[in-house]
């Protein structure tokens, strides 16, 4: 894999790599992806075990349970847009990216690099890329053919980092598809945020795996302010050591077409996910986001709350949230809520949970979702007291954001995003027209 462009306090170079067997204690699994054949105890194709309870997709065509994953693009052979993965996609508009046309277009990249954090690469037949989560579609199957290698970013174990490790990845425009490959490896006991920030104009690529250690701490800060224009497709994983703690916060507010697939998987027992995100869609902005959190082993819990705002004609936003719970993931904890706020006419928002329980000795499991306009009593309590409907919409709309902005834990970045979110209230047309209740 060619280089990216960067300024870093760490240079980038390539070295062997860390198996990912030396994160985890022994006998745990390096890795615990989405199955290509049914787990053990679940019934066979389209069958659900014993006492299973499923909430979500038809069975057996489009479960999430039966996701195929492979390393090889034409195992999904080329999307339609009538599949269930990618019905919400506007599919001329990240033709380019399934076209799967090879490219030596790069991204800029710009590293703050804390003290025990190294910044190297690896080549694409390295044992560390072949045991990573496989991709779950073909874009993402391109990506892992086409990166070439991978960059990868390892925190040493017991790190206890004294500042984000960020990495800002700019586009310059240009038609060729960027395509991009990063792993992050974070040892046993250590504790890590880590910020990818993408900015400019791009049609990219990218794919991510966080390789989280036993017992450690980490938070990732993926931020979508593209220029309009941009086009972003890209697939996250996350694999969740023994008692580790994972945190993600997705935050989208630019480009033209943003569609991320975020994959949660534990690889022992006492493992923690969060999952936040914020999206805010303008005027034709497509932004989708689908998540998948696999609880495959005992005693680990799970939370999702994503929040979205649309304004403007065909802004459309779609989420879709997939939890599993397995025969062998006993008290299990887990709950995802969507909500949805919809500024003004002319936007659509899609929003689909879904939760398939195959035990019963869970210690809870849930899901929301939610679209709507203003909340009534809120403008009425703010007005009531002063304030004019338009400054009174925007301040809802920034509490309604700010509680999930607030989990990425750095000030200037939380203010910078709130920054955005504020100038893109700025163009709300005619609220002085709407009426507020009485």
């Amino acid at each position: 894999m060619s280089a990216p462009d960067h300024t870093s306090t760490t240079d980038l170079t390539t070295q062997p790599s860390t198996l990912a067997s030396e994160l985890f204690a022994p006998g745990v699994g390096a890795q615990a992806g989405p199955p290509t054949t049914p787990a053990a105890d679940t019934g066979s194709a389209g069958e659900a075990a014993p006492g299973a309870h499923s909430h979500g997709g038809p069975t057996p065509t489009g479960s999430p349970a039966e996701r195929l994953t492979s390393t090889d693009p034409d195992a999904f052979g080329v999307p339609t847009g009538r599949e269930e993965t990618w019905r919400f996609t506007p599919m001329k508009r990240v033709r380019a990216l399934l076209d799967g046309a090879p490219s030596d277009a790069h991204l800029t990249w710009t590293t703050d690099l804390p003290e025990g954090v190294e910044l190297t690469s690896v080549e694409a037949d390295d044992p560390l890329l072949k045991g990573l989560p496989e991709p779950v579609d073909r874009l993402a199957a391109l990506t892992r053919q086409r990166s070439g290698g991978a960059a990868v970013v390892r925190v040493a174990q017991e790190a206890q980092l004294d500042r984000p490790v960020t990495l800002g990845l700019a586009g310059a425009g240009g038609d060729d598809v960027v395509w991009g490959q990063l792993v992050v490896e974070v040892g046993a006991f250590a504790k890590a945020t880590i910020v990818l920030d993408h900015t400019g104009l791009a049609k990219y690529s990218g794919g991510v795996s966080v390789l989280i250690g036993d017992s450690a701490q980490v938070t990732l800060v993926s931020v979508q302010d593209w220029a309009p224009g941009a086009v972003h497709g890209g697939q996250y994983d996350a694999v969740v050591g023994r008692d580790a703690t994972f945190r993600q916060v997705v935050v989208t507010l630019g480009g033209d077409l943003v569609r991320l697939v975020s994959n949660v998987q534990y690889a022992g027992p006492g493992g923690s996910a969060e999952l936040f995100g914020v999206y805010f869609a303008d005027e034709t902005q497509h932004q989708e986001h689908r998540l998948w959190v696999d609880h495959a082993v005992p005693n680990c819990t799970s939370n999702v709350l994503y929040k979205g705002a649309l304004q403007g004609e065909q802004a459309r936003t779609v989420w879709i949230g997939d939890v599993r719970i397995r025969p062998a993931a006993t008290g299990t904890e887990t709950y995802e809520l969507n909500r949805n706020l919809v500024l003004t006419d002319g936007a659509r928002a899609d929003s689909v949970p879904n939760l398939e329980i195959e035990t019963g000795e869970i210690v809870g499991a849930g899901h929301a979702s939610a679209t709507g306009r203003f909340d009534d009593e809120q403008l009425f309590y703010l007005c009531s007291r002063g304030i004019d409907a338009e400054t009174a919409r925007r301040l809802v709309v920034r509490g309604f954001f700010a509680d999930v902005v607030q989990h990425i834990g750095i000030d200037s970045l939380q203010d910078r995003l709130m920054g955005t979110i504020e100038a893109r209230l700025g163009a709300l047309p005619g609220l002085e027209e709407q009426e507020v209740p009485a």
